[in-house]
């Protein structure tokens, strides 16, 4: 039989996911998660969304690869054919078409084994098409099918590093086959494709591509293979190394009846080195098999485990035996579904006159924000350890403002093992990572990214603009978790060092990682007219207010340790944004605002990119596209978005704009004249600088406005490339925003009546309840959604625009006051307003 959850309700509306939220959520007891989780959403579009199965930040994703347009493999149209189902992928990507390893594709009849076409081109098959036109796909957390249009079912699961295929042949299907592509990775950039004969002791002692060792009395049969494989996004290429073995559900059998490689369209029956075969790179080659017809029953299953490593196809083999030792394909999705479901349920909702598709938005955004980084504990090739190893940082420069503030709301554990894996990366490598890809390290410089701009400019931009961004990740774990950080494993003196090495050591290449230290701590800001050794000198600007936030970070962190000569340090040189400001320039579209961020010279002389560029109104068009020449000094956000970004010091920030009258209208020109970039990190935080200027309201329905134009539950439910869209889009829902490395989350008012938030380090649970709550409006403008007081725990509380970390610490009831006045406040009080540091908030 096949798996098939909620099959009848789901299957047949996946774009509607979440239709019968409301009457599901009774209480907390018959409320289901994953029940609400969408995996389609951002499949199309540029969302580059990952549907397929993997357990929370599994190492193998394994999913469905069409032709169609999506770095994550899937594509949801119903006009791509479907190419294979690999065993790993990324999600929310650029850059080049990351992963998409050895592909394995069901081939249900030919007229013999010589005469199977088994290139990409020639193989590649339409899904069944459903009655509402959508194709016969189906997916939840931890399991992922298919119908094909030749009549074959293919399910899948995962473990950790292990996947499970599920292939259901029609009755027409007298000799099913299984080929396993070796070379078709993303790019197909495949060279020395190879296996290892796996011999009955376990040794490997051949190089043969398909000499297969046939278990009989288990009725299994081993194919293990490994190739050499470029990263998508920077110099480096990786070995991957797989073990695939196949097994009969409901029938037995001895082994394949044939077997062998093929080279483009041309299998070689029983023949067994693949070296003959290999004749040049770019070629496809693989392995094909044959299995005996399971007569009875008509319809043939054939279960296919697929052990990954990135050490040897030995530990890939010992990886599928310990992972799924008893090819339980319904209990390896229960398992799944149970992690899941553990992580998501740390989130509860009240959903009463809430509409279901708020619901689904809320927990497939929780979802995507598990799905990397991935845990490859025990993977990485560069060196043993006995710490956490953790891939696939797309990277720090997405993720910091939002994923790991969400991940310190809920699950502290996984986030201190990504800290630990990133201290253990800086202790072998020099710096923290920023970008990584199979156990290497990617550009800093470019190549991280997304589609942004993509509704703007209609273009693709090759990534992101980057500055290496692993300080405010570990300044946001102490930050909040120091008094656990031993409890979690985390030594704080090796926290500490690996930040201290980002901030004082310049490596030999920080395109790569790291930064420009050296210039940084001579000038304080980054000139646009020197070359200096190690990378590409770009986004100068950029990288400026980057590190000028870095700085902050570890400035918090020295703060707790009791080193006041180094908060005092980090403190002054997060400040250093004040160099880049250029009160002179006034923007050329009669707005008549003065006073930008600008490039600079290192004699000290202003040099001059206007504030449109990269924007929709840049008259010059510009691509965004990083040169290594450009000498503009921004990348992906223009100096007007960029001008904004001094999360650690909002408050003089309003200063330099004029006060807060300038500033709020500064903050609406902005948005009303299309500068707000919703795809692009920078500006997730400008809807709610509003709050800084005491205008909290207009930080609210901004906020809305953006997830009602921007955000669905539909296929192209994305903006751009999903990056951090997910914890972005949650922490809106949830009516809050971190500043992260602080102990503030800025707030406005959640989408639900109650929203409940279960930290198990502290074991306390935190609600946040809207005590007149009425609903949200459909295009996020007016509404009984403002808040005018909070209280928490009964008391009233110095501000109604940021809580502190201690409300959530302590586990707290807190109640907000809702009201339709747009013109809120944060409160009278000299604590009203979030900290800045020339306010002294962060002393």
């Amino acid at each position: 039989m096949s798996y098939t959850p909620q099959r009848l309700v789901m299957k047949t509306c996946f774009h509607l996911v979440g239709l019968l939220a409301g009457a599901a959520v009774g209480s907390a007891a018959t409320f289901d998660p994953l029940s609400h989780v969408n995996l389609f959403i951002g499949t199309v579009n540029g969302g580059n969304t990952f549907p397929g199965a993997t357990i929370p930040h599994g190492m193998v994703k394994v999913g469905m690869d069409t032709d169609g347009d999506n770095f994550a493999g899937y594509d949801g149209r119903p006009e791509y054919n479907v190419t294979g189902f690999s065993q790993l992928h990324q999600t929310g990507t650029g850059g080049a078409v990351p992963l998409s390893n050895f592909k394995l594709f069901p081939v249900p009849e030919c007229s013999q084994f010589e005469q199977c076409l088994t290139t990409i081109a020639s193989r590649k098959t339409l899904r069944n098409i459903l009655p509402d036109g959508s194709p016969d796909d189906f997916a939840s957390p931890g399991y992922f099918s298919t119908n094909l249009s030749t009549g074959v079912r293919v399910e899948l699961t995962a473990t950790r590093r292990t996947a499970l295929h599920r292939y259901t042949f029609p009755s027409t299907s007298t000799t099913p086959r299984i080929l396993m592509d070796v070379t078709n990775d993303g790019q197909i950039s495949a060279i020395s494709p190879r296996t290892h004969y796996r011999s009955p002791d376990g040794s490997d002692d051949r190089q043969d591509f398909v000499c297969i060792h046939l278990y009989a009395e288990l009725n299994i049969a081993y194919l293990p293979a490994s190739a050499n494989f470029a990263t998508s996004f920077g110099p480096g290429r990786y070995d991957a190394y797989a073990c695939v073995d196949f097994k009969g559900e409901g029938y037995t059998f001895s082994g394949p009846s044939e077997w062998g490689p093929y080279k483009i369209n041309y299998p070689d029956k029983n023949g067994v080195d693949l070296s003959q075969h290999y004749y040049s790179w770019g070629s496809e080659h693989g392995g094909l098999l044959s299995f005996p017809q399971d007569v009875e029953s008509g319809t043939t299953t054939i279960l296919a485990r697929v052990g990954i490593s990135f050490i040897s196809t030995a530990q890939a083999c010992t990886n599928a035996e310990e992972e799924i030792p008893n090819w339980d394909f319904a209990g390896v999705v229960s398992d799944s579904e149970t992690q899941w479901r553990d992580i998501l349920s740390r989130v509860q909702v009240d959903t009463e006159n809430v509409d279901p598709d708020t619901v689904t938005l809320l927990y497939s955004s929780l979802y995507r924000t598990h799905i990397v980084p991935g845990d490859y504990s025990g993977e990485n090739p560069a060196w043993e350890s006995t710490e956490p190893y953790y891939d696939a940082f797309y990277c720090n420069w997405d993720t910091f403002r939002t994923l790991y503030p969400l991940m310190s709301l809920h699950d502290p554990e996984n986030f201190a093992r990504i800290v630990r894996g990133m201290i253990n990366i800086q202790q072998h490598e020099g710096w923290l990572p920023e970008a990584r890809e199979a156990g290497k390290p990617q550009r800093v410089a470019f190549l991280c990214g997304c589609f942004e701009n993509l509704t703007l400019h209609s273009q693709i931009h090759p990534g992101r603009q980057h500055n290496p961004d692993g300080d405010p990740v570990l300044g946001e774990f102490f930050v909040k978790f120091s008094d656990h950080a031993e409890q979690l494993g985390v030594s704080a003196t090796d926290l500490y060092n690996a930040l201290l090495a980002d901030a004082e050591d310049t490596p030999s290449n920080w395109n790569l990682q790291g930064r420009q230290a050296d210039v940084w701590k001579e000038k304080g800001y980054i000139p646009s007219d020197t070359t200096y050794p190690g990378g590409a000198n770009t986004k100068q600007v950029s990288r400026a207010l980057e590190y000028a936030f870095d700085d902050f970070a570890i400035s918090q962190v020295a703060k707790i340790l009791g080193k006041t000569a180094d908060k005092e340090k980090y403190l002054s040189r997060a400040q250093n944004y004040r160099n880049s400001w250029n009160a002179n320039i006034t923007v050329m579209d009669g707005s008549g605002f003065t006073g930008f961020m600008q490039p600079k010279f290192a004699n000290g002389t202003w040099n001059f990119t206007d504030p449109r560029h990269c924007s929709v109104h840049d008259p010059l068009q510009a691509t965004c596209f990083l040169n290594a020449i450009r000498r503009d000094g921004f990348y992906e956000s223009s100096p007007i978005v960029y001008s904004q970004f001094v999360p650690q010091d909002t408050a003089h920030l309003i200063t330099l704009q004029g006060g807060n009258a300038q500033f709020i209208d500064r903050l609406n020109w902005i948005f009303d004249q299309d500068y707000f970039d919703s795809t692009d990190e920078p500006s997730q935080s400008i809807p709610f600088m509003y709050h800084y200027a005491n205008a909290p309201g207009l930080s609210t329905q901004r906020s809305r406005q953006i997830i009602s134009t921007w955000f669905n539950t539909s296929l192209n439910g994305l903006p751009g490339n999903d990056g951090a869209m997910g914890s972005y889009a949650f922490f809106y829902l949830a009516g809050m925003y971190p500043v992260p490395a602080t102990k503030q989350l800025l707030l406005a008012s959640p989408y639900f009546p109650k929203i409940s938030f279960y930290n198990p380090i502290f074991n306390k649970t935190t609600t946040i309840k809207s005590i007149n709550f009425t609903g949200n409006p459909t295009n996020g403008t007016g509404g009984n959604v403002f808040v005018k007081s909070v209280k928490v725990n009964g008391e009233p509380y110095k501000s109604s625009c940021y809580l502190e970390w201690d409300v959530f610490t302590a586990g707290s009831t807190v109640e907000l006051e809702l009201t339709d006045d747009i013109n809120v406040t944060c409160g009278a009080g000299e604590d009203a307003l979030p900290p800045s540091i020339s306010t002294g908030g962060f002393d």
